[in-house]
C-alpha cells in the first residue's frame, strides 16, 4: 500500500490524527458558538440568538477550528471590526481539545483574515490569572497596554481584573 494511502487509511480510522482545519462560520453555527461559549468559564453565557445576530453581522467575523472530520468546530474566535482596528470578543476551545496548539492556529488563522481585511491594530480583554490566555496572546505578539479593576465578574459575585492587550498587524 502507498505511504498515501496509508496516510488517508490512518486518517479515516483515527481521525483525532487529522490536522486541524480553519474556517468562516456563519449564522448556521450559532448553536455551535453558544454551545462552545457555556465551555468558557465566562459569568454569563451567550444565547444561540445572540450567537446567531453576531454572526450575521456584517463587522463580526467568526472563525472555527475544525478536528478530524468533523463538521462541528471544535474551538471559535469571534471580532468586531471598526474602521481599521478590530477587538476580540471571545476566543473558546473545547475542554476536551485544549493543550493542542488549537488555540495558536485559530488565532494565527484568524489574525490574517483581520490583516487581509485592512485591520491594522487588533485588541483583546483577557482576565488576570488566565496564564494559558496571556501567553498564547503573548505568543502572538499582543502587550499589555492597560488593566481594568473589576472588569470580569465571577459566579460567586467577586470580580476580576482585566489585562487589555493590543497587536499591531500593520
Amino acid at each position: 500500500m502507498s505511504s498515501s494511502a496509508m496516510d488517508w487509511l490512518r486518517q479515516l480510522l483515527h481521525p483525532e490524527a487529522c490536522p486541524a482545519r480553519t474556517g468562516s462560520l456563519d449564522s448556521r453555527h450559532a448553536g455551535d458558538v453558544a454551545a462552545l461559549h457555556g465551555h468558557g468559564g465566562f459569568a454569563r453565557g451567550w444565547e444561540p440568538g445572540e450567537c446567531a445576530a453576531l454572526l450575521a453581522d456584517a463587522s463580526v467575523a467568526a472563525d472555527g477550528v475544525f478536528t478530524g472530520h468533523a463538521s462541528r468546530p471544535a474551538g471559535f474566535v469571534m471580532s468586531r471590526r471598526a474602521a481599521d482596528e478590530a477587538e476580540i470578543l471571545s476566543i473558546v476551545i473545547a475542554p476536551a481539545h485544549r493543550g493542542n496548539r488549537l488555540a495558536a492556529n485559530l488565532m494565527s488563522a484568524h489574525l490574517s483574515r483581520l490583516a487581509g481585511r485592512g485591520v491594522g491594530q487588533v485588541f483583546l480583554e483577557v482576565e488576570e490569572g488566565n496564564i494559558a490566555a496571556e501567553r498564547l496572546y503573548r505568543h502572538l505578539g499582543f502587550r499589555e497596554v492597560g488593566r481594568r479593576k473589576g472588569y470580569y465578574p465571577k459566579p460567586d459575585g467577586s470580580r476580576t481584573t482585566a489585562v487589555a492587550m493590543r497587536l499591531d498587524l500593520a
